[in-house]
């Protein structure tokens, strides 16, 4: 089989879907049955993804010098025999028929917590390729059941498929972590963690507005730690920030390189993760496969994905946010079952195992 994998997710710092798509880009040209891959980014052929990651320019080769009528020519007879898969909600035009990645229908639930280019992009987009595609992947059970109710997508022909976590996402000792978090002014066991891009629809408000109830004595042995790109959408947000930083209890670090990320997490006391929506919802299990007990929300797929192991609350009830933070904080037996339960859960999303199904359904999406 000839794969075309579009790597346009690819570029740092990377998202839960460039980080899916980089999984898939660096493995499954290992998998049996996987002839021959080929990267595609924008019109461009991409010899090596790994280039995109490092800022520096990628060898890449273009066509823009064509007339148009011979570029889609081109891209037509070039995708002919081959499967493309495009990773990120869209195919290009020239794909006549390919297999598409849907991680979720925020766009459609949640217009307002988007940017308007990027709904744009799906009102120019999205329905051509749906049009063309032959079969979805979606990263939970819970999305592939709402493509099937929302777009009336037929069941057979939408395949969910988990994410993974990466190996580095582990349990630390207080002696190994001590030297890094002190970096970041931060001490091991002290601060409860927070990664998200700082947008609408993951209720960092809520959290901050919470968390601004505990008790003045919790606040200042556990302050608590967001990561996360600027956003979108969040210019109030990031006043209510500055004021929670002003007072001392918050630390608000932006964007840190991936690679200090697993010992972030493995200090961390506690992972808070209010979201109203999401596909999968990564930082869940990463808290959970660095042994670190999780609170997160019963809305979408996190249920599905904590698969029980974490403790879920309604993030528009500040009063029930307030008290699952103080559980996690000082209920000892809770915390104990909850990092067991964490590992156990984390243990079952395997990113080999994520590219194997994603290459069966090549076959399978194809044949059908």
């Amino acid at each position: 089989m000839k794969l075309i994998l579009a790597v346009d997710a690819l570029s740092p710092p990377l998202s839960g879907i460039g980080r899916y798509t980089w999984e898939l880009a660096s493995r499954i040209g290992h998998v049996q049955g996987i002839e021959q891959v080929r990267y595609f980014r924008n019109g461009e052929w991409i010899d090596d993804p790994t280039s995109l990651l490092g800022g520096a320019s990628p060898s890449r080769k273009r066509y823009y010098n064509l007339p148009r009528w011979a570029k889609d020519w081109y891209w037509q007879q070039t995708c002919r025999g081959n499967v493309f898969h495009g990773p990120n909600f869209f195919l290009p035009p020239y794909a006549e028929n390919g297999i598409v990645t849907v991680h979720d229908l925020s766009v459609f639930k949640f217009p307002e917590t988007h940017p308007v280019a990027r709904l744009r992009e799906f009102d120019k987009l999205f329905q051509r390729t749906l049009d063309s595609a032959v079969h979805l992947i979606t990263v939970s059970e819970t999305t592939r059941q709402e493509i099937i109710d929302y777009l009336d997508w037929p069941a057979e022909k939408i395949t969910a498929i988990h994410n993974g976590v990466s190996a580095l996402f582990a349990p630390q000792t207080s002696e190994i972590l001590m030297p890094f978090l002190s970096r970041y002014g931060l001490r091991y066991g002290g601060y409860i963690l927070c990664v998200s891009t700082i947008e609408p629809r993951k209720r960092i408000d809520a959290l901050l507005d919470a968390y601004n109830q505990l008790p003045a004595s919790l606040r200042a042995i556990y302050p608590l730690v967001l990561v996360g790109g600027k956003g979108w959408r969040s210019e109030s947000l990031h006043e209510q920030i500055e004021r929670g930083q002003n007072a001392g209890w918050l630390h608000y670090l932006g964007y840190v390189p991936e690679a200090d990320l697993p010992a972030l997490y493995a200090g961390a006391r506690l992972f808070v993760y209010p979201s109203i929506y999401e596909g999968f919802g990564l930082p869940v299990i990463e808290a959970m496969a660095s042994g670190v007990p999780v609170l997160t929300s019963n809305r979408s797929c996190l249920p599905e994905v904590a698969a029980g192991a974490a403790m879920l609350i309604n993030p528009d009830d500040m009063d029930a946010l307030t008290i699952g933070l103080e559980e996690g904080l000082i209920d000892s037996e809770w915390r104990e079952k909850a990092i067991a339960c964490g590992l156990k859960v984390a243990a079952r999303y395997d990113w080999a195992e994520c590219v194997k199904q994603t290459a069966a359904v090549y076959v399978d999406g194809f044949d059908g």
